[in-house]
């Protein structure tokens, strides 16, 4: 799994309250949470986002609240990884889950910048500022996990494997 985009940079303690408000979790619809991603701690995300772009954060990425919405939100507004230096474990169960791809890299997340261009090989864990030129490593999945992440999220690898 190979992803490249530009980096959206976030601080430490981003919780789901703020990668999608509590007010639209009256819909579990992907393309409707896309719309209210990150509003409340980043009013234009929506609008900068591009397919492919890249989320980093310092520590505790994704505390708070146990929702699916929020990893299912950063999903469908075209975040194809999150870099964290480390991320609430509810939030990391639930990531791999709906099938988005996270990496913790303490290093990676005090070094990229905002709006640098960043690649992440999640097969070998390397992670490139392509920028700055600066390489920095991640644990890469296990194969259980890749195969849940490629399936598209657990539902949808249990799915396939329980038809094959």
């Amino acid at each position: 799994m190979r992803f490249e985009g530009t980096a959206h940079r976030y601080g430490r303690d981003v919780d789901t309250d703020v990668i999608i408000p509590a007010r639209y979790l009256n819909t579990s619809d992907p393309a409707e949470l896309a719309k209210h991603c990150m509003e409340d701690i980043d009013a234009g995300f929506v609008a900068k986002v591009k397919p492919g772009d890249i989320i980093v954060a310092d520590e505790n990425f994704g505390c708070g609240s146990s929702r699916e919405h929020a990893p299912i939100a950063i999903k469908a507004s075209g975040v194809t990884v999150v870099i964290a230096s480390s991320f609430a474990r509810i939030f990391y169960r639930n990531a791999i889950n709906t099938g988005l791809p996270i990496m913790e890299s303490p290093e990676a997340a005090r070094a990229i910048r905002d709006g640098d261009t960043v690649a992440v090989d999640a097969d070998t864990g390397t992670i490139t500022d392509i920028t700055t030129g600066e390489v920095f490593t991640a644990q890469p999945f296990p194969p259980f996990i890749k195969g849940i992440i490629e399936g598209g999220g657990l539902i949808a690898a249990v799915r396939e494997r329980v038809a094959k």
